[in-house]
């Protein structure tokens, strides 16, 4: 209402002063002085309204970068940071699509999510090899239109000079230089250094053209038209790269391009956290001498287990004590009885099937849990155990003497016995084996053992 008011103060205003110069009334004078107080009235709303829409942009700006924040601070996985960044960034972007890619730990494979935001499409998945970012051919490449000026043109060679130096002259020849889409030359334009360092900027350049790198191989995969890109480190090592595409050629706006790349730092930030929460967690449920799940982790496992277990699922327990552990410690020290325990665990890996769960139970104490053993297996694999355990060359530590353990085996008689009861029989057959003499392995048969 007063846009419309003051608009129509100005056309009033207007038109009072020409009708009093067309009716000789006033001069010229009168008439310039009119009008140029309407176009100041006029700029000056038009300063106004730009300025009120830059407040809303930047307010709809901090309020997505803060929805963002809220929903990495709760993620706990991997995939729960990718989803909490997905749809928020999409929108707030006005992408077509995002795509975030991530270095899998230990491996050469990049693994791709990618998200269509269109109202019920589902994201895909999918892996890309690390070969597959070799340098680019010009045949590969979708040409940028005629009318970019030179200086938004970026140059395929130099991403290849900067991330490929090391890449056969037939795959990059340096005398052509096609180029890049031109979303990529609009983040170049945009994109300002947050560093004066030198290596530190050199770093982040390296950073970003693996990014357009990535973005230029999901165009070809996807056939997409127009791509951003952001990479993603991980303890200053690029992780992968979040890439938003358009089906239009229209260049992203700035507040786009903010959001993408502070999106980018703390996703980073927050997949770095979220690996520190998991080996935290590894090492909280792992023995760190013989590198073996511990008690907590046996006990968690067996209660998911239970949990699941169909009538059909057979368990079998087996219970491991080293003979004598407190004589081979009190006479050749704790450092020894460490290196001990090791080999055993060793030895006890090594015995088991893949599907097995060995365990360190405590002290000198360890426990496998057989899932669906067949008749007679429990007790052949507590007697492989047995017998590699008596096979360990100790000689290098500087025991003279070999080292036996004695197993006591349960297996469970039906899938309604609690896998606690199993654990226990097998107790009281490991009890039995030691009573009756050691380095033996004693089978439980039901209640028989007391």
């Amino acid at each position: 209402m007063t846009w419309w008011l003051l608009g129509a103060s100005v056309a009033l205003l207007i038109g009072r002063s020409v009708m009093e110069f067309l009716s000789g009334r006033s001069g010229f004078t009168d008439l310039a002085f009119s009008v140029a107080t309407a176009l100041l009235i006029g700029s000056a709303v038009l300063n106004a309204r730009a300025a009120g829409r830059q407040v809303e942009r930047h307010n709809s700006e901090t309020q997505s970068f803060s929805r963002i924040m809220q929903a990495l601070s709760r993620s706990v996985s991997q995939d729960a940071v990718v989803q909490a960044i997905v749809n928020e960034l999409g929108t707030a972007a006005a992408a077509d699509h995002v795509a975030v890619v991530r270095m899998r730990p230990g491996s050469a494979v990049l693994d791709v999510t990618f998200v269509s935001m269109l109202p019920g499409a589902s994201a895909s998945n999918t892996v890309m090899p690390l070969r597959q970012l070799e340098p680019l051919t010009t045949q590969r490449l979708r040409e940028l239109p005629r009318q970019l000026a030179q200086r938004d043109q970026l140059r395929l060679g130099k991403v290849i000079n900067l991330v490929w130096r090391d890449a056969p002259p037939e795959q990059a020849d340096p005398m052509q230089e096609p180029t890049a889409d031109e979303a990529t030359s609009v983040l170049r334009r945009n994109i300002r250094s947050r560093t004066t360092h030198p290596e530190a900027q050199a770093d982040e350049e390296h950073a970003q053209e693996v990014a357009d790198m990535i973005a230029y191989r999901l165009r070809d995969a996807y056939g997409l038209r127009n791509t951003l890109a952001a990479a993603l480190a991980d303890d200053q090592a690029i992780a992968g790269a979040i890439v938003l595409s358009r089906r239009t050629i229209e260049p992203w706006s700035d507040g786009a391009v903010r959001l993408l790349h502070m999106a980018a730092s703390e996703t980073s930030a927050a997949l770095i956290r979220v690996h520190t929460y998991q080996t935290a967690e590894s090492e909280a449920r792992t023995d760190q001498l013989t590198q073996l799940p511990n008690r907590r982790y046996f006990d968690e496992y067996c209660t998911l287990l239970a949990s699941r277990r169909r009538s059909t699922d057979r368990v079998a327990v087996l219970s491991i004590d080293v003979d004598h552990f407190k004589l081979l410690n009190d006479m050749y020290g704790h450092q020894v009885g460490d290196l001990v325990l090791r080999a055993i665990g060793g030895a006890i890996q090594a015995a088991v099937r893949e599907e097995d769960l060995p365990a360190r139970y405590g002290g000198e104490e360890f426990i496998v849990l057989l899932r669906n053993p067949a008749p007679g297996v429990a007790l052949e694999i507590g007697e492989r155990i047995r017998q590699g355990v008596r096979d360990i060359d100790l000689g290098s530590m500087g025991v003279a003497d070999f080292v036996t353990v004695s197993v006591g085996v349960a297996s469970g008689q039906d899938s309604a016995e609690p896998i606690g009861h199993v654990v226990e029989r097998a107790d009281r057959a490991l009890y039995a084996a030691k009573r009756t003499g050691r380095d033996k392995v004693v089978e439980a048969w039901h209640e028989a053992l007391v």
